[in-house]
């Protein structure tokens, strides 16, 4: 009897342990309340999400939806769009980032962006990763190589390009490439890594070491990946957020979401029905 309640009592406290770790996971992101316009186009309505840390968030939905929209407010990065009018709050590890004198730079340098086509610069592989660590002051030859070595080993990509690091980074494949800019965000050491479409222009077997190196990253990073296909989101995320025309329907944990959805609109989009 002694023996089973002790069992009985080891396995509540577990299913209460795991519970608290559950509900103790930070939040890396909180959208309050979050309103955008392009000149009179109202982009985004009313978003309200809260992003855990070490977790794959996807944003799926239609185009122009305002999927990438969403993303690109997280660094700010949309404001360089002539006519942005922005209300509510977007709060980063409890600080809202659209407060005055929030530093943009700050705020990019924690938080990195890998966008649909991959962009490396017009520089050597080398180059490509070191950019970022020399613009923070960064001179020291034998700091940068090892950052360049880490970043591009954390990318999955070291070893099929440690032999020609000083070879133009264009010479690489789409797929390489891609890596090369996953890598080249990685070496600021950034929190979170925003990922705008990163495998659209990518072949299948591209695409796998791509989403392989998202499963990898989130233990040590908060992702957020914007996609259009379905599968993928369902491969790679914990989380799912479904957006139509610029709201947010649907925010849920990825299974749920795919398996039993709580809207019909997510239901016809995931079926193929629109979209």
């Amino acid at each position: 009897m002694t023996v089973m309640t002790d069992k009985k009592h080891t396995t509540e406290n577990l299913s209460m342990k795991a519970g608290n770790q559950e509900n103790a996971k930070k939040v890396v992101y909180d959208t309050k309340d979050l309103n955008l316009w392009y000149g009179e186009g109202h982009a985004l309505k009313n978003i309200n999400l809260a992003i855990n840390e070490n977790e794959v968030t996807a944003i799926i939905g239609p185009s122009g939806c305002g999927k990438s929209t969403y993303i690109k407010t997280l660094n700010r990065m949309v404001e360089l769009v002539p006519s942005v009018k922005i209300s509510g709050e977007i709060l980063y590890r409890g600080r809202n980032i659209l407060e005055k004198g929030y530093q943009v730079e700050d705020l990019r340098t924690s938080v990195g962006m890998v966008f649909q086509k991959p962009n490396p610069f017009p520089k050597s592989i080398y180059e490509n990763i070191a950019y970022g660590p020399k613009i923070h002051g960064i001179r020291d030859k034998k700091i940068l190589d090892e950052i360049v070595e880490k970043s591009l080993r954390g990318a999955a990509i070291w070893d099929e390009v440690k032999d020609r690091l000083n070879q133009n980074a264009y010479g690489l494949s789409g797929g390489q490439q891609q890596r090369i800019c996953i890598a080249r965000a990685l070496a600021i050491e950034p929190d979170v890594i925003l990922m705008d479409e990163p495998t659209s222009a990518l072949d299948p077997i591209s695409t796998l070491k791509v989403e392989e190196l998202v499963q990898e990253l989130k233990k040590d990073f908060s992702i957020i990946i914007v996609t259009h296909n379905m599968q993928q989101a369902a491969r790679i995320s914990d989380k799912t957020a479904f957006f139509l025309n610029g709201e947010v329907i649907e925010f849920a944990e990825t299974d749920k979401i795919f398996s039993n959805p709580s809207d019909k609109r997510t239901e016809d989009y995931i079926t193929g029905r629109f979209g």
